[in-house]
């Protein structure tokens, strides 16, 4: 078992004849994630890299080929409608890459989403891997093992620092998530926990935060309710820098205070 993304994966690109979406979608390939489409408007009809086909909309590459999950790899100016565009087709599941999306933007995206069936990673994320079966975004997948561990943060740095000391400690993951660190974005840490919760491969979760907004603190507050679930906390700095301190404060700071249980 896993969470979001597995096996079952059906993986199309938005973005896949750009530069970054190409290179990623060899990697997502090489991984052994199934890339079924690729959406690139004007290029419908040719083929992306590892013999993908392109389609004009989402919509046509959903239709054709079953995709049920959605990647974004656009720039800042076209990804909210490229998210709208895959949540109108009816993706369940969008994993949106791009960062600097206007706030104002996300709020137009999250309130078109929130009447529909389908949940958005990110913006401004790594995505997410389920070690040995799909890795959909631009994590380094080597450096996951299969395990009971979970992992979902904001930063997706610290995700793969996390990740990478778990693995040689000898400690496996089951999924890691990166939901992004803007401050409006498709799934929270609450949202993550739970899905672990209901996974019965998922024994612990490790959490990492940022500084900013409150949903660490909501996490808290439901984690406080979950006495029975292991989940190990960290944050990604001591503090908020003060006018007067921008040095220190601004240094993140991950200590090695707690104890993961494979």
């Amino acid at each position: 078992m896993s969470i979001l993304v597995n096996k079952e994966t059906r993986l199309l690109v938005q973005g896949i004849t750009g530069r970054e979406g190409a290179f990623h979608t060899e990697q997502m390939i090489a991984y052994g994630t199934p890339v079924v489409a690729g959406v690139t408007p004007g290029k419908g009809g040719s083929w992306g890299v590892g013999n993908v086909p392109i389609f004009e909309t989402v919509h046509e590459a959903v239709t054709a080929t079953g995709a049920n999950t959605s990647i974004i790899y656009v720039p800042a100016k076209f990804a909210p409608d490229a998210v709208l565009e895959a949540a109108d087709a009816g993706v369940p599941l969008i994993i949106c890459i791009t960062e600097g999306i206007p706030a104002l933007d996300m709020m137009r995206v999250r309130a078109y989403l929130d009447t529909t069936k389908s949940r958005l990673i990110g913006p401004n994320c790594p995505g997410l891997i389920t070690p040995g079966e799909a890795k959909v975004g631009i994590m380094p997948g080597h450096i996951h093992t299969r395990g009971r561990v979970g992992v979902v943060s904001r930063s997706g740095t610290l995700t793969y620092e996390v990740v990478y000391a778990l693995t040689l400690r000898g400690i496996g993951q089951s999924t890691a998530v990166g939901i992004g660190g803007d401050p409006i974005n498709g799934t929270s840490f609450v949202d993550v926990l739970k899905l672990f919760e209901n996974d019965p491969e998922t024994r612990q979760v490790v959490m990492i935060g940022e500084i900013g907004g409150t949903d660490e603190e909501k996490a808290a507050e439901f984690i406080a309710t979950r006495q029975d679930r292991g989940i190990a906390g960290g944050q990604s700095a001591r503090r908020a820098p003060s006018r007067r301190d921008r040095g220190d404060g601004c240094r993140a700071n991950v200590r090695n205070e707690f104890k993961v249980e494979g």
